[in-house]
């Protein structure tokens, strides 16, 4: 991740984030992430908004789009996963004064209009970790085994935390930057279970909030296919529980 933070250093130098930080991992989404952006609140509740896109490899031109619009970028050199490409925005987003950090995709299935709601937790200090929930929310995808796999998998992790999450798969995500600097993540890929996990094992209050998931603005998922996720998700399940036990 050093390369990707040098990246952010020849950019933007010594810059300092407003107190609200809302971070994309991008990796071919060129064609979506520019709306995305725009879509972006300047504030929340008085509180400034700074917007980091760390690109994760690919050469597609995301970082002149995410340069228009007036955002941060900081790219990683070769695709190394989500989970990399934010443990590296994490990290900028504590190093450049962000007390609260949003994660929301790059394709358009998150709604960036719904964020003043969403951080209402937060801020009136009820919750230090905030969840999107399409099960509460709405879900306008038609996948039904992705729909299954959302049910089961959240039951599975809450029966392993103690929660009460609806949705552990959704990467709409708010938390205190406390959090991020507390809990243990070492996946390249998948990481929202080992974050949840290990922020519920910390004793972090964890909460969900209803959310509109979208389509795909346009392209292809690069999840992989529901059986390859469903597998991936259920390893990195395993062993952040087995890990965070010992």
């Amino acid at each position: 991740m050093e390369l990707g933070q040098q990246d952010f250093r020849r950019r933007h130098g010594t810059a300092t984030f407003g107190p609200v930080v809302v971070l994309i991992a991008s990796y071919l989404e060129a064609d979506n992430i520019g709306e995305v952006l725009k879509a972006v609140p300047s504030e929340v509740e008085g509180l400034q908004v700074s917007t980091l896109v760390v690109i994760d490899g690919g050469d597609d031109g995301t970082d002149e789009i995410v340069t228009a619009q007036g955002a941060y970028c900081a790219a990683l050199p070769v695709n190394m996963g989500q989970g990399v490409a934010l443990r590296l925005g994490y990290e900028l987003a504590a190093a450049h004064g962000a007390k609260y950090v949003v994660t929301l995709d790059a394709d358009g299935q998150n709604d960036p209009a719904e964020i003043p709601g969403f951080m209402a937790p937060l801020l009136a200090e009820t919750a230090d970790f905030v969840i999107g929930s399409r099960r509460l929310g709405t879900d306008e995808t038609t996948d039904k085994v992705r729909m299954a796999g959302v049910v089961f998998f959240a039951t599975i992790i809450n029966a392993l935390t103690g929660q009460h999450i609806t949705d552990t798969s959704n990467g709409f995500r708010a938390l205190r930057i406390e959090v991020l600097k507390d809990v243990t993540l070492e996946q390249d890929q998948y990481q929202t279970a080992e974050l949840i996990i290990s922020a519920a094992n910390r004793g972090w209050r964890i909460t969900d909030c209803p959310v509109v998931w979208h389509l795909r603005a346009s392209g292809e998922s690069k999840k992989g296919h529901n059986a390859f996720f469903g597998l991936q998700y259920a390893r990195v399940i395993v062993r952040t529980w087995l890990r965070d036990r010992r």
